[in-house]
């Protein structure tokens, strides 16, 4: 072959390979949002911070807001930071008032019971820094954690950040929601007994910086919003690791439905020093089994902006809409999938 011709042969190859890696990265946006703001808030009360929405089964989902604002939900001891609504927005049940001091992270259990981690402690008012359970009518159930003590030990969490029940039961928590706090994932078992955890501080297979949110799908594996470090992380059940991807962007909110197929919120992308820097933030959606992602839904305020913006949290209905939690924006927003000739898009 002459240096002519496989000069040639070379330049092809490239453009080949350029026009894969276009058609394999590029994800088209099937979603549109309905209006600015899925719902209303009642008797004129204003939207604080919303980091955390969960799909209730149904065709009601649980969404929790930070009491108007994004501190200490104590201070509001006649809100209820906790409702239930119906895909319109309507509001079906609310409770939580005077019990949860800044509500992060919310999950559904194999039996319909709601989890929810509180964040943030007060120590003279002893509440949270624990993870509560609640039957869907808001009876509490179970609380993990020390009531307002912050620390590291069986028992005693520093800002937990999320919580997901496995199909029998035990218990997982992310613990940390600062980088330089607790970095670990805790296990219970149904009862609430401590089982083991792992993790450590750290960039390396297995460790974290702050492990944001937590999905399990139908494989038994857990999934680690390890938002820090920008990937997500993937365990067996037994803490045991098994990969890492960063498709998926910089993870604030981790949600896989009963299809596997899993949604991930990326809030943080481009806002910061070393926060992903290059990336868009928005919803990705994709196989959790494979790792394909298949669609994308853009923030609307793309490039650099400090903070967070739009979607911090994730859900999904069985109707193939999509709920999302915004704490910059300060509410919850609802994106169905784009029609084609009048048609509902194919899923």
């Amino acid at each position: 072959m002459t240096i002519k011709t496989l000069g040639k042969t070379l330049l092809a190859a490239t453009a080949i390979a350029a026009a894969m890696t276009t058609t394999t990265i590029a994800q088209d946006n099937p979603y549109e949002p309905v209006g600015d703001a899925w719902f209303e808030l009642p008797n004129g009360r204003q939207w604080g911070a919303t980091s955390t929405i969960y799909y209730a089964g149904d065709n009601k989902i649980w969404v929790a807001e930070r009491c108007g604002g994004n501190t200490n939900c104590l201070d509001t001891p006649d809100i209820d930071p906790i409702m239930l609504v119906d895909q319109d927005g309507k509001i079906l049940k609310q409770f939580g008032k005077n019990m949860i001091v800044w509500p992060h992270g919310l999950h559904v259990d194999p039996d319909g019971n709601l989890w929810i981690a509180d964040a943030r402690g007060d120590e003279e008012r002893k509440k949270g820094h624990q993870v509560h359970k609640f039957s869907p009518d808001g009876e509490l159930l179970m609380s993990i954690g020390t009531a307002g003590v912050a620390g590291q030990d069986k028992y005693v969490f520093t800002n937990p950040n999320d919580v997901a029940v496995a199909p029998n039961g035990d218990i997982f928590v992310a613990d940390g929601h600062r980088p330089g706090s607790n970095n670990r994932i805790v296990k219970y078992n149904s009862k609430g007994e401590y089982i083991m955890e792992f993790g450590s501080a750290g960039a390396e297979r297995g460790q974290f910086n702050e492990p944001h949110a937590l999905a399990i799908n139908s494989e038994g594996k857990l999934f680690v919003g390890d938002r820090h470090n920008s990937r997500i992380q993937i365990f067996d059940l037994e803490g045991n690791h098994i990969d890492q991807w960063t498709q998926f962007g910089r993870p604030s909110g981790v949600y896989i439905d009963k299809n596997d197929m899993m949604y991930v919120a990326d809030s943080e992308s481009n806002t910061g020093y070393q926060r992903n820097p290059g990336w868009e933030r928005g919803i990705r959606i994709g196989d959790s089994r494979t790792g394909w992602v298949s669609a994308f839904i853009p923030d609307p305020n793309q490039g650099y902006m400090p903070g967070t913006s739009v979607a911090e949290g994730v859900t999904a209905d069985e109707d193939g809409n999509i709920y999302s939690a915004e704490v910059r924006q300060r509410k919850a927003r609802k994106y169905i999938p784009k029609t084609y000739r009048g048609e509902p898009r194919r899923r």
